[in-house]
Formats: structure tokens, C-alpha cells, sequence
């Protein structure tokens, strides 16, 4: 599910999780623990996925055949662990190998310092495409992020980018060739646990202190999205979407 390898205080996560890595309850679940559980030992971590994706987002299929119920335990974890991602005190490094979208996009832009491999990949928040509202926690992450000026324009539109444009606004920080993505994502890795951990955590938390506090303070709204995830009509909408753009 997640495959972790530590060598020099640099901790690599791998999402392997069936086909696309999508995020369902178990996924998430391993992946709170690493993001809460952290020996004192890790210095930094790598985030990568397997193959052409680095995560393919919700498990959209899982969320609408399992129910309302699921989605009741679903949200709420989602939550919780793109919070823990964003507050995560050490330094976190994406290697975006392939394919992020929508929640696999969060992801991406909760870490620290973002690299995508070249090639045919691509990136974007397609999550009113779909027909669902962002949790507080992954709509903070998105504000955080990605400059003011384009933020609206990619949140409304749900546009994917390659690796090129991406970098141009602002998803990622650098584009690497395939065969060098994880060395340079563990080198970068390996640049920031060099810097001292209470200073390094401390400065973190100061810079993403207001929105950590948005996500805190999103009770109300992250109520309204439970309900609109939960109700049939847009899981009805939620498999027309998949019927369109998914191929078997």
C-alpha cells in the first residue's frame, strides 16, 4: 500500500495502492500514520507514487458504491491527513512521477518543495468537474500554494497540466527528467534536514499558521461539503462523470 525505504535520516514513501494509488479509507489511513508516527530518526520524507501515477485522486468508484456511510468516514479522514500533510513539522518533498489529480494534486501541493518528472504526467484540481466542493483542508492547501492570480481560474475550470505548465503556474517548483526524479527529490530532501529542526519546524508552522487556522476554523463548511458529497443526486453526477472520462 505504501512502500517506505530510509537511508540517511531520509524517509521515502511510495504509494502503491492497487492500480492508481486513489485514495480510499485504507490508503488514507496508512498514510496518516506515516505523516503522525514518524520515528525521531527521519530527517525528511519523499513523496512519490508507482509508475506513470503519483495518485489518480478520490477512489471515486469505491465512494459511490459503498454510499453515503463510507463517504460519512471517508471526508473527515481525507481531512485529517491533508491537514497533517500541510502541518507536517519536517521538511516533505514531492516526486510527482506521473499523473496527480485532484486529491492526488493536494497531496502534491502540501509538500514543501514540489518536482514533477518530464514527460506526459499531468496535474490540476478537476474537483468541480466532478461536481464536489473542497474540504477546508484541501482548498487551503490550493490558496496556499498556487499564486492569487491563477487560482481561480484553475480551481473554476479544472484544467490539468503537463509537467512545462504546470511548473508555470505554480504546482510545481522544478521538472525533472524521469531517471533523475527521486535521486533529485532526495537530494533536495537531504538539503533541507540539513537546516536545524526547531528552526526549520518553527519557521513552517509561522508561514502556514493562517492557513492552518482557516482549516481549523472550516467546521461550518466542511458540514456542507459532507452533505453534498453524501447525497445521491451528485453521486448519480459522480458516475456520469466516470463513465465519460474513464477508460476501462
Amino acid at each position: 500500500m505504501i512502500e517506505r525505504t530510509i537511508e540517511d535520516g531520509i524517509l521515502t514513501l511510495r504509494l502503491a495502492h492497487k492500480k492508481a494509488s486513489a485514495l480510499d479509507i485504507e490508503l488514507l489511513e496508512a498514510l496518516l500514520r506515516e505523516l503522525t508516527d514518524t520515528d525521531e530518526a527521519v530527517r525528511a520524507v519523499v513523496l512519490t507514487g508507482t509508475g506513470s501515477i503519483f495518485c489518480a485522486g478520490v477512489d471515486l468508484i469505491r465512494l459511490t458504491e459503498d454510499g453515503p456511510s463510507y463517504v460519512q468516514r471517508f471526508l473527515p479522514l481525507l481531512s485529517r491527513t491533508l491537514r497533517a500533510l500541510f502541518a507536517f513539522p519536517k521538511p516533505i518533498v514531492a516526486a510527482t512521477n506521473g499523473h496527480a489529480i485532484a486529491g492526488g494534486c493536494i497531496l502534491v501541493l502540501g509538500c514543501d518543495v514540489r518536482l514533477m518528472a518530464d514527460g506526459n504526467g499531468k496535474i490540476g484540481v478537476t474537483e468541480l468537474l466532478v461536481g464536489v466542493p473542497f474540504p477546508s483542508a484541501a482548498l487551503e492547501t490550493v490558496r496556499f500554494t498556487i499564486p492569487q492570480d491563477k487560482i481561480q481560474a484553475l480551481v473554476y475550470s479544472g484544467r490539468t497540466l503537463g509537467p512545462a505548465e504546470a511548473r508555470a503556474n505554480g504546482f510545481v517548483d522544478e521538472v525533472v527528467a524521469v531517471g533523475d526524479l527521486l535521486p533529485r527529490a532526495q537530494a533536495v530532501a537531504r538539503q533541507l534536514a540539513a537546516v536545524p529542526s526547531e528552526a526549520y519546524r518553527l519557521t513552517k508552522q509561522y508561514l502556514r499558521a493562517t492557513s492552518l487556522a482557516r482549516i481549523d476554523a472550516g467546521k461550518d463548511n466542511d458540514a456542507a461539503a459532507l452533505s453534498v458529497w453524501s447525497s445521491p443526486q451528485v453521486h448519480a453526477r459522480i458516475r456520469e462523470y466516470m463513465a465519460r472520462t474513464v477508460k476501462r
